[in-house]
C-alpha cells in the first residue's frame, strides 16, 4: 500500500456523475475520507467530491439525474445529492480560514485541486481521484501515512488547525478509528493551540467526541485529548479522573481505569459515554478515612455532573437521560451478592429501574471490573451471570418487560368512587409495590387488597 496506485477503482456512480461534469466541462475528483476507505477496504457511508464548477453549475450538472438535491451547504460551496439510495457531496474547490472572533469558516473558492487537498485536515484525506478516468492525485503522501499509520498536515499543523481548529479532536477520533499515531508536530500543534476550540461550536465537538467513542481504539483517542490538554477545553471531568484511588497502596488512577472500561464496552455511543462519565463523581466524593479511601454516592453525583455537562455540549435530552441513568445505576449490582443476595423483588425492581438499558446496564457493570485479581473478577463474573439468569427465568414467568399494577387507573376510580387526582396516583403506587414484591396476582385478589388499603389509609 505504500506504491501509489496509478488508477483507483470508484464505485460506478461516481464515474457515471464524473462523466456529467467531464461533458458540462468541469472537473470532478473523488476525494477524502471517501478515498482512504476505499484504499483501506473500509466500508463507506457518503461519497464526497469536490469541482471546479461553481454551486449554481453543479446544481445544473444533477437536475434530470440525482433523485434530490440539498442546498443546506451551498454557501460554503458544498451541493448535497441522493442517487439510488446513495448519498453524495459535491464542493467546489475551497479554502476554509476561521476568522479570530467566528464560529463558521470564511470560504474562498479555488480552482486548483491541489490547492484544495493542501487546505485538507491530514494527509491521509488529501488524496484524490480524478473522474471519470480514476486518475489517482496523492500529492502529500497519504497513501505512505496509511501503510506507516502515521497522521500528519499536509500543511504545517498551525495552518491547519487555524483553518478549523476543530480538527486537533478530529485528529483523536483518526487515532481511535484508524489506529494512527500523531507526529510530533501534530501533538505540539495540539498543546499549543487548545485556546483556538473557543471558537467551535458545541455541536460540532459533540459530534466528533462521539465518533472517537465508537472507534476501535477510543482508549488511545481520548489518552490524546488528555495528554494534550484539549479535553479541559470541552469535558474537564475526564482530566481530573488522574488520582489515585487509593494513594497508600498506590492502586490504579480511576482515569485509566476508565479508559479500561470504555474499551471493554461494545461501540455503543450511549454505552461508551455513560463508560466515560461512570466515575467523574469520584474526585468530588472521596474521601480518606484511617479504614482507607471512599467515595460513598459517586454514582449520583457523577450523573449530576454528566447531565450538566452533556447539557453544555448540546446531546439530545434523550441521550443525556439515559447516560444519566446508567452512571446512576452503574453500582447497584453491588449489592446483589451481599448477605443471603436479592429477593425476586429486588430483582424486578432492578429491571423496572434499567428499563429499556438493562442490556447495556449489565454490559456497563460487567466492564466496570478491571481487577487484575483473578479470583476476585471471576467471583463477581459468576454473580453477574447468576443475577442475568434470573432475570431470565422471571421474564419468561412474568413479562418483566412490562411490568404494571393489576388495575388501571379507570378501575382504581371506578373501585374507590374516585376523580382524577394525586389519590389514583397513591393507589396505584400502592398495587405497584403489591406487584414488585409478590409478582403477578389475580385481580380479584388485587380489588380485595385495594379496598383494604383504602380502608386503612381512610382511619
Amino acid at each position: 500500500m505504500d506504491q501509489p496506485p496509478t488508477v483507483v477503482d470508484v464505485p460506478a456512480i461516481a464515474k457515471e456523475l464524473g462523466a456529467r461534469f467531464a461533458d458540462a466541462g468541469h472537473e470532478l475528483y473523488l476525494v477524502g475520507g471517501s478515498v482512504r476507505d476505499l484504499i483501506l477496504g473500509r466500508p463507506r457511508i457518503d461519497l464526497d467530491f469536490c469541482t471546479s464548477a461553481r454551486p449554481p453549475e453543479t446544481t445544473k450538472v444533477l437536475q434530470g439525474w440525482a433523485d434530490r438535491r440539498y442546498l443546506m451547504g451551498v454557501t460554503f460551496g458544498t451541493v448535497g445529492a441522493l442517487k439510488d439510495g446513495e448519498r453524495l457531496e459535491i464542493t467546489t474547490y475551497r479554502k476554509e480560514v476561521y476568522a479570530e472572533e467566528h464560529r463558521k469558516p470564511a470560504v474562498t473558492f479555488g480552482d486548483d485541486v491541489l490547492v484544495d487537498l493542501s487546505r485538507r485536515d491530514f494527509t491521509i484525506n488529501a488524496m484524490a481521484v480524478r473522474l471519470p478516468e480514476g486518475g489517482f492525485v496523492d500529492p502529500y503522501g497519504g497513501v505512505k501515512a496509511l501503510a506507516g499509520r502515521a497522521l500528519d498536515t499536509p500543511l504545517d499543523p498551525e495552518v491547519s488547525f487555524s483553518d478549523d481548529p476543530l480538527r486537533m479532536i478530529r485528529a483523536a477520533r483518526f487515532v481511535s478509528q484508524l489506529g494512527v499515531a500523531p507526529a510530533a508536530r501534530v501533538v505540539e500543534a495540539m498543546r499549543a493551540m487548545g485556546d483556538r476550540l473557543e471558537i467551535v461550536s458545541a455541536e460540532r465537538i459533540r459530534d466528533e467526541l462521539d465518533k472517537l467513542l465508537v472507534g476501535d481504539h477510543a482508549p488511545a483517542g481520548l489518552e490524546l485529548l488528555v495528554e494534550t490538554g484539549l479535553a479541559e477545553r470541552f469535558v474537564p471531568e475526564v482530566p481530573a479522573l488522574q488520582l489515585e484511588q487509593d494513594p497508600v497502596h498506590h492502586h490504579k488512577d480511576v482515569l485509566r481505569h476508565t479508559y479500561a472500561v470504555v474499551e471493554r464496552c461494545e461501540p455503543d455511543a450511549v454505552l461508551r459515554l455513560a463508560a466515560l462519565l461512570h466515575d467523574i463523581g469520584k474526585p468530588a466524593t472521596r474521601k480518606i478515612t484511617p479504614a482507607g479511601v471512599t467515595f460513598h454516592h459517586h454514582e449520583m453525583e457523577g450523573a449530576r455532573m454528566a447531565r450538566a455537562r452533556l447539557t453544555a455540549l448540546r446531546y439530545p435530552n434523550a441521550t443525556i437521560d439515559d447516560v444519566c441513568t446508567l452512571i446512576e445505576l452503574h453500582l447497584r449490582f453491588h449489592g446483589y451478592g451481599d448477605g443471603e443476595g436479592w429477593t425476586d423483588a429486588a430483582v424486578r425492581r432492578y429491571v423496572r429501574d434499567a428499563g429499556p438499558l438493562l442490556d447495556r446496564l449489565n454490559q456497563l457493570t460487567r466492564a466496570d471490573v478491571t481487577t487484575r485479581n483473578e479470583r476476585r473478577a471471576d467471583a463477581l463474573a459468576k454473580l453477574q451471570d447468576d443475577l442475568e439468569a434470573r432475570i431470565a427465568g422471571l421474564a419468561e414467568a412474568e413479562n418483566l418487560e412490562s411490568i404494571r399494577p393489576s388495575l388501571d387507573g379507570r378501575q382504581v376510580m371506578e373501585l374507590l368512587d374516585l376523580q382524577p387526582g394525586p389519590d389514583v396516583g397513591e393507589a396505584l403506587a400502592f398495587l405497584m409495590e403489591v406487584r414488585m414484591e409478590r409478582g403477578p396476582i389475580p385481580e380479584d385478589e388485587a380489588i380485595g387488597l385495594l379496598r383494604a388499603w383504602a380502608v386503612e389509609r381512610a382511619n
